[in-house]
Parts: structure tokens; C-alpha cells; sequence
């Protein structure tokens, strides 16, 4: 049993470990920076972890950060999804190999179309450790922070930056998937020598937990972090989601909390990078309207953020959608904080996000939009869910 805010719920909750400074990064803007200035102030080793690497102008300046670390003898792994980096397979993998960086693909993109559930388990999490003392997790991918979509405003997304107690699970799991995949690709145990040990001594007084979702261990503990702080909620609960199409248990967890007077908001995309998981997103409006959810959509630009916080002092940071490829298939990693001072960062993020740059709907739009478009949310609504039974989880987004 676990509690938060004085409630106590069913489900394990996640490990909490305390002495801990964790710092919110918003948007690539203060993620690259950041990334670069740790690597290039490494000694040791860098593991390095992330869904997308691309060969345009923010790929390019990481990796000459990383070859410029191999060059002064820091050992440097980094794993690329074999799906999310196809483009790094193709550009820049072959440089930083060839400038002593030891790089590993998970599971490579052999086939252009198959539908099964294989095809679904990818590395989604974004995450760096440096000399074992410094961890970055997060939602933001290495690649341009500028979509074609939105060219005005950054990528609308969050990394936080880790040193203390934390570390030791993060750097644990960072070398578990490192061994596993170096495994499957040389078919053959690897015994690849670990250069610096977590360095998780006590720094600042935070208590947090690392969360991650695999295929063993792991399947639901991020899901289930959630659903315990949303059944947990007094007050309000703010949730930033890129793609939200949340499963049955996820859907009544939220319903239930707006029923005993939780003020829910939710801050989801307005414009989209994949329209289908948009158009099926939107046909659950009505369902929440209805009970007295706010919805927001963020238009400034793409919102990629994977975030929440629960009364003002439970928060989450990480690259897990609430979604069936994150929530079911993926690889994903978040970090859970429960800390007043870093909830209320955040928080007031959200709230100027929705301030600045989105709209809110009410129940009276939907009834505005024109019929097609309804149709077409309910036919995307429906080729999302048949896709996911064909993938092998047909009651995932049963009413």
C-alpha cells in the first residue's frame, strides 16, 4: 500500500527515494544546451538513449559533442530506435562510429509495413547519463525544436535534468537496455566495461522515483503511477499528453475524479504531426465534456510534452504518452516528482501555455463542427481501435 496527500490506494506505487535536485527544462530551447554543456564536461562515460536523432542542425551539434568527448577518451554509447531513427541509420550513425563512439540500434527497421505487435515494441525514451552523477530524462527527442507546422515557437515539450539519490536506478536501467540490446545484436553475451558507477549520493532534497514501462518487469508501472495519483486527487489534476487516447481503466479514472470534485484539465495537441491519432483523440471530447473536463488544445506550435501535475505537489516528466504504443508496446521512461516548489514550476508552465497559446473547447463547439469532420473523428476513432485489437489489445479502448 502507498499513500499521497493522505489517501491510501490498491496499486504498488513507484519506489520513492529521497535527496534529490531535479530542474525543469521547457522546450528544446533549455534541453540542448544543457545536453551539450554536460557532454562536453564529461570525463568517463556517456549513455545516451533516444527514440529520434536527426541528421539536421541540432543532431549534427550533439553528435560533434559526442565526438568531441570520444576524442578525449570518455567512453560514449548511444542506442537509436531502429523505427524513430531511420534517418540517423542512414547519416549520422557512420561519423560517430567512425569517431570512436560505440552505437547500438534497437530493433532495426527491416520491413516498410507489418501490423504486428512486434513492430510496436520500440525504444520510445529520451535519456542521458553523464560519469554516472548527472541524468537528463524526458519527452524530447534530438531533432530540429522548430516543426514545419509551427515555425514561429519551439516544440512544446519538457526534459529534467537529475543528480542524487536517482541516479542509481536510472544508470542501472540505462546499462540493463545497453547489455540487452548488445546482446540481441551480437548474439552473444556482452560484457562492455562500465566506466563510472551512479554517483547517487544525496544532492538537494527532493523525493522523486523513476518509472519505466518495458515487455517484463515493467508492463504497467507507469500507467499505474498515474492511475494511483489520479484516484489519490483532492483538488486538481493538470495533464499535458501529445497523443492522449487513454484505455478504459485510464478514462474512468479520470471520470472519477471529476465526479468527487477534482478540477481536471487536460492540454492535448491542436496541431498535429499524425491527424488520425488527432482526429481519434478528439472524438473522446464529447465523452469528457460531458463530465466536466476542460480541454485545452495547444496551437503555437506541435505539443510533444508528456506531463502532469496532481495537487500542486505530484508531478510527472517523461516520454510516455497516454496512449496504446506507449501504455502497452514501447520502452518508455518517466520521472515522478513530490516536491511543492517543482510542481508549481511546472504548473505554471501549463497554465501559461494554456494561457498563451491554446484555446479552450466547450461542449458547444463539437456541436458546432461541421458533420464530416464529426465523421471523420468517429472513423478515425474506430481505425485506432482496430488497430489496436490487430496489434493484440482489442479491450484497450473499450467504452
Amino acid at each position: 500500500m502507498a499513500a499521497i496527500s493522505g489517501r491510501v490506494w490498491a496499486r504498488p506505487g513507484p519506489k520513492w527515494l529521497d535527496g534529490n535536485a531535479v530542474s525543469l527544462l521547457e522546450t528544446g530551447e533549455a534541453y540542448f544546451p544543457a545536453l551539450e554543456a554536460a557532454i562536453d564536461e564529461a570525463s568517463r562515460e556517456i549513455l545516451l538513449q533516444t527514440y529520434i536523432f536527426a541528421p539536421d542542425p541540432t543532431g549534427r551539434r550533439i553528435a560533434d559533442a559526442l565526438k568531441r568527448a570520444a576524442a578525449r577518451g570518455v567512453a560514449v554509447r548511444v542506442l537509436v530506435d531502429g523505427f524513430g531513427g531511420r534517418t540517423f541509420v542512414g547519416g549520422l550513425q557512420a561519423e560517430l562510429v567512425a569517431a570512436g563512439v560505440e552505437v547500438l540500434v534497437f530493433r532495426p527497421e527491416l520491413r516498410l509495413f507489418s501490423m504486428g505487435r512486434r513492430r510496436l515494441r520500440r525504444m520510445h525514451r529520451k535519456m542521458a547519463v553523464i560519469d554516472g552523477r548527472l541524468a537528463f530524462v524526458g519527452g524530447i527527442n534530438i531533432v530540429n525544436d522548430f516543426a514545419v507546422q509551427a515555425p514561429a515557437h519551439p516544440r512544446y515539450d519538457y526534459a529534467v535534468r537529475i543528480e542524487g539519490a536517482l541516479l542509481a536506478p536510472i544508470v542501472a536501467s540505462s546499462w540493463r537496455l545497453w547489455r540487452l540490446v548488445s546482446w540481441v545484436a551480437l548474439r552473444r553475451p556482452v560484457r562492455a566495461p562500465r566506466k563510472a558507477a551512479a554517483v547517487a549520493l544525496p544532492v538537494g532534497d527532493m523525493r522523486a522515483a523513476f518509472l519505466v514501462r518495458d515487455n517484463l518487469r515493467h508492463r504497467n508501472d507507469i500507467e499505474n503511477a498515474y492511475l494511483a495519483a489520479i484516484a489519490a486527487a483532492q483538488e486538481e489534476i493538470i495533464l499535458a499528453n501529445a497523443y492522449f487516447f487513454p484505455g478504459r481503466r485510464f478514462r474512468h479514472a479520470l471520470l472519477d475524479a471529476a465526479a468527487r470534485g477534482v478540477r481536471v484539465t487536460l492540454l492535448l495537441q491542436g496541431l498535429a504531426d499524425h491527424p488520425l491519432m488527432q482526429y481519434a483523440t478528439r472524438a473522446l471530447y464529447p465523452f469528457f465534456l460531458e463530465h466536466g473536463i476542460r480541454i485545452f488544445e495547444y496551437r503555437w506550435s506541435l505539443l510533444h510534452a508528456k506531463v502532469a501535475v496532481i495537487d500542486g505537489h505530484w508531478a510527472t516528466v517523461g516520454s510516455s504518452n497516454i496512449d496504446p504504443f506507449s501504455l502497452l508496446t514501447a520502452r518508455e521512461a518517466n520521472v515522478a516528482v513530490d516536491d511543492p516548489g517543482f510542481a508549481a514550476t511546472l504548473e505554471a508552465s501549463l497554465r501559461a501555455a494554456m494561457r498563451e497559446g491554446a484555446v479552450e473547447l466547450r461542449r458547444e463547439d463539437w456541436a458546432k463542427l461541421p458533420r464530416l469532420r464529426r465523421v471523420a473523428c468517429w472513423v478515425a476513432y474506430q481505425t485506432v481501435r482496430l488497430a489496436t485489437g490487430v496489434a493484440g489489445y482489442k479491450g484497450y479502448a473499450r467504452p
